[in-house]
């Protein structure tokens, strides 16, 4: 993409932000949100990424918001797929008990990017424990819950009815319950659980080649 497409994609981002009420939420108003985020729009800028392809499920960067800033099931319910909004059905669980895993780190920032972007359509059918390993020996990163409905906010026809994705950078201490979001039966995107050792058809495990704060 030529930097004028990447400034283009990171002020489209910032318009879908606003359209899902993350002012209202975050207690900014515009100009101070707008200024929080431009800093991160000339580092987007200077990115050497390709194109999107939700096809194939590959992503140049996506505008990451962390729950300090609006909470994720918040953000979950913001996302808009051909109508129908998303939900959150985490049960026994909520999106505040998962927490980022001990060797995953984040920008300081409230928000960042993260670049390069795969469904994990290579590790779909694969059990997360053994998908994370792939992903490792690729020297990419695992996404959290708040990347994973990043992409479901900017991109909702990256979730694909038989090619949604896990985000095994985000777990519950003492459990084995990995955060996915997929399409549910009534159509809706769906923040839920997957065991870690279980495979799915429909499940790949998404993952990223940096974030930049």
């Amino acid at each position: 993409m030529t930097p004028a497409e990447l400034t283009h994609e990171f002020d489209r981002q910032i318009t879908v932000l606003i359209e899902r009420n993350y002012l209202q939420h975050s207690g900014a108003d515009e100009a101070v949100f707008r200024a929080l985020l431009a800093p991160l729009g000339e580092k987007a800028m200077t990115l050497q990424v390709g194109a999107s392809d939700v096809e194939i499920g590959k992503l140049p960067f996506v505008i990451a918001v962390k729950s300090e800033l609006v909470a994720a099931d918040i953000q979950m319910a913001a996302v808009s797929k051909d109508g129908r909004h998303g939900v959150s059905k985490l049960f026994p669980r909520s999106a505040a008990d998962f927490h980022t895993t001990a060797d995953t780190v984040l920008p300081h920032n409230p928000a960042y990017l993260i670049v390069d972007i795969d469904r994990g359509q290579q590790n779909r059918n694969l059990p997360p424990n053994e998908a994370l390993i792939l992903i490792k020996d690729q020297a990419r990163l695992a996404l959290t819950i708040e990347e994973g409905i990043a992409i479901a906010t900017q991109f909702p026809d990256f979730l694909r009815k038989n090619n949604c994705y896990s985000l095994l950078a985000s777990r519950h201490a003492g459990d084995q319950r990995v955060p996915a979001i997929w399409i549910n039966a009534a159509r809706q995107p769906n923040l839920g659980w997957c065991w870690d050792g279980n495979p799915h058809t429909w499940l790949g495990s998404a993952s990223c080649a940096s974030r930049i704060g």
